[in-house]
C-alpha cells in the first residue's frame, strides 16, 4: 500500500512540473528556439523506438490536427519553370514541359504542419512562392490568413505564421535515425481532399534527384565548353541541397508541405516531390529530412532567411567510371574538384585532387551526404574533414565561411542598396563599365534589392539582372526608371535586358 501511495505521488509531482513548465513555456516561449519549444511541449512523452510498433492508430490521432490545408491565391504574374524531367514537383505548382516563363495558376493548394502553439507552420517554399493571398484552414475548419516570415528555394523550405493560439502541434523526431525499411505515414491534403493519412516504408536516405537545380539557371555554352576543356567548375554553381528520404508512402499534388512521420507520431520529414512521369502518385515520394530543416527555420525566425555556411570547394562524387576520369584509385568519397579562393577550405589547406571521405566522422559516399550536414551549419561554425591525399588520411577543421551577397562590389561597382523605385518594390543602381563591356552594351542599370511580394520579385533571381530599357527608353540610373515609368501611355510598362543567355522583356 505504501509504494503504490509512493507511485500515486510521484504520478502527481511529474503531472505538476509538466503543468508548471507548459505554463512558463506560454509565458516565455518568445526567446526560446523551435527545438526548445518541442522540448518543453512533449517533456513528459515516454520514450518510445522510432520504429513504434504497426498501429499506426494513435500515430495518426496525434498528427492528423496539427497538419494544415494551405491555400494560396496569385495575381497576373509569371514564373519560370524547368522541365523535362519524370522528378517533377506537384503538378499544381509546376507543370510539365520545357523551360519557359509560364503563367502562374489563380489558386493552388498544398499542406503545412504546426510546429509551435502560436501558429509557427512549415511547408514548401513552392506552396507559397510568389502567392499574393495564403490561407490556412486548421483541424477546426477555421480559415486564418497566414503570412510568409522565411523561404529557401535551395531547400524548397518555407515558414508562414497564423496568428492564433494553442494550436496542436506535431513532435520533430530525429531524421538522422531514420532506418531504411521503417515504417512512415505521410499525412497531408491531396487532391484536394480532406486530411488523409497514406502508410508505407522508408526506400532510401540521402536521395538527390535533381528537381532543385533544375530551377537555377545553367551553365552558358561558354562555360560549359570551358568546363569540358579544364575540368573547371563555372561560378554559377548549383547551391541547392537535396538529401531526400525517399518512401513509398502515397503522395500526390495537395500533399506538398505536408507531414511524414515515424509510427510513433514523430515528424521525421516535410514532404515535397513525386517522381512521377504522369504528375499522380507511381510509387516513390521524397520528403526533406528533418534535421535539415530545422536550421533552416530557426534561421527564418532570426534573420528572415538563411545564413548558410560554406566549405568553399567544387567536388564530384566518385564512382568507378569517375575514378577512371580522375585516375584515382578510390571510387568512394568527394573528389575535390576546385578549391574556392578565400574560402574555408583554401585557409584550412585543402587542394585539387583531395577526397573528402568524412565529415564530423561521419563517411561520405555522396555529394548528399556532404551538403546536408553542412547545410545544417552556420558561418563561423566549425565542421572536421577527413580526406585522401598522396594514399594518407588526414584530418582538418574547416570554418565555414557565409555567401558573398554584396552585389554591388561584384556587378554594379555602386553600394548594395541603390536608389528605391516605389512603383516597382525594387531598387537600381548604375552598371559597372565592366558589366556593360562584358554583355556588350552601352548602357544599364543593376537591380540591387527586390521587395518579397513586388512586381520585380516575380523575374527568377532577380538580384544582379542587367536592365537595358524601360517602355523603350534607355536607362543609366533609378531617376531614368523612374522617368521611363511615368512615360508610359497605355497602363503597361515593359522592361528589357541582358543575361548569359541572351536578351529578355518582360510585360505587365
Amino acid at each position: 500500500m505504501k509504494r503504490i501511495g509512493l507511485i500515486v505521488l510521484a504520478a502527481f509531482i511529474g503531472g505538476a512540473a509538466a503543468i508548471g513548465g507548459y505554463k512558463l513555456f506560454e509565458r516565455h516561449d518568445e526567446g526560446l528556439s523551435l527545438v526548445e519549444q518541442q522540448k518543453v511541449l512533449f517533456a513528459n512523452n515516454p520514450k518510445i523506438s522510432s520504429a513504434g510498433g504497426v498501429d499506426f492508430v494513435e500515430a495518426a490521432a496525434a498528427v492528423s490536427p496539427a497538419v494544415v490545408h494551405i491555400k494560396t491565391s496569385y495575381g497576373n504574374t509569371s514564373s519560370r519553370t524547368g522541365g523535362g524531367s519524370p522528378f517533377d514537383m506537384f503538378e499544381e505548382f509546376f507543370g510539365g514541359g520545357g523551360r519557359r516563363m509560364q503563367s502562374v495558376p489563380r489558386a493552388a493548394s498544398g499542406s503545412g504542419v504546426i510546429l509551435t502553439p502560436d501558429g509557427y507552420i512549415v511547408t514548401n517554399n513552392h506552396v507559397v512562392e510568389k502567392a499574393s493571398k495564403i490561407e490556412v484552414i486548421l483541424s477546426d475548419r477555421r480559415k486564418v490568413a497566414a503570412k510568409v516570415i522565411g523561404t529557401d528555394p535551395n531547400t524548397d523550405l518555407a515558414l508562414i505564421k497564423v496568428e492564433a493560439d494553442n494550436l496542436p502541434v506535431v513532435k520533430m523526431g530525429n531524421s538522422d535515425n531514420v532506418q531504411i525499411g521503417e515504417w512512415v505515414l505521410a499525412v497531408g491534403f491531396p487532391l484536394d481532399l480532406q486530411t488523409t493519412v497514406t502508410a508505407g516504408i522508408v526506400s532510401a536516405k540521402a536521395r538527390s534527384i535533381g528537381i532543385l537545380a533544375r530551377n537555377q539557371e545553367p551553365p552558358t555554352e561558354e562555360e560549359y565548353e570551358e568546363y569540358q576543356r579544364t575540368g573547371k567548375i563555372p561560378a554559377r554553381t548549383n547551391t541547392s541541397i537535396e538529401s531526400y528520404i525517399q518512401t513509398d508512402a502515397a503522395i500526390n499534388p495537395g500533399n506538398s508541405g505536408g507531414a511524414l512521420v515515424n509510427a510513433s507520431g514523430e515528424l521525421i520529414g516535410i514532404n515535397s516531390a513525386i517522381a512521377s512521369q504522369t504528375g499522380r502518385n507511381e510509387g516513390y515520394g521524397f520528403a526533406i529530412p528533418v534535421n535539415l530543416a530545422k536550421k533552416i527555420l530557426e534561421d527564418f525566425r532570426k534573420y528572415g532567411e538563411v545564413k548558410r555556411g560554406y566549405i568553399g570547394v567544387s567536388f564530384v562524387a566518385l564512382d568507378a567510371d569517375e575514378a577512371v576520369k580522375f585516375d584515382v584509385k578510390d571510387i568512394t568519397g568527394l573528389y575535390v574538384n576546385e578549391v574556392v579562393p578565400n574560402s574555408g577550405a583554401a585557409a584550412a589547406g585543402l587542394k585539387k585532387g583531395d577526397i573528402i571521405k568524412k565529415v564530423d566522422g561521419v563517411t561520405i559516399y555522396d555529394s548528399p551526404d556532404l551538403q546536408e550536414r553542412i547545410g545544417r551549419l552556420s558561418p563561423g561554425d566549425k565542421v572536421q574533414l577527413t580526406y585522401l591525399r598522396d594514399g594518407q588520411l588526414k584530418n582538418v577543421t574547416v570554418t565555414l565561411k557565409g555567401e558573398n551577397k554584396d552585389v554591388s562590389s561584384s556587378v554594379a561597382g555602386n553600394s548594395a542598396s541603390g536608389t528605391r523605385v516605389e512603383k516597382l518594390g525594387a531598387s537600381f543602381a548604375p552598371a559597372s563599365a565592366a558589366l556593360k563591356s562584358k554583355y556588350g552594351v552601352k548602357n544599364g542599370v543593376v537591380i540591387t534589392n527586390v521587395e518579397q511580394g513586388r512586381i520585380m520579385d516575380s523575374f527568377r533571381d532577380p538580384k544582379g539582372l542587367l536592365i537595358t530599357s524601360v517602355n523603350g527608353k534607355q536607362v543609366n540610373s533609378a531617376e531614368d526608371v523612374k522617368a521611363a515609368l511615368a512615360a508610359s501611355g497605355n497602363g503597361t510598362t515593359t522592361i528589357s535586358g541582358v543575361t548569359a543567355q541572351g536578351t529578355f522583356s518582360y510585360t505587365f
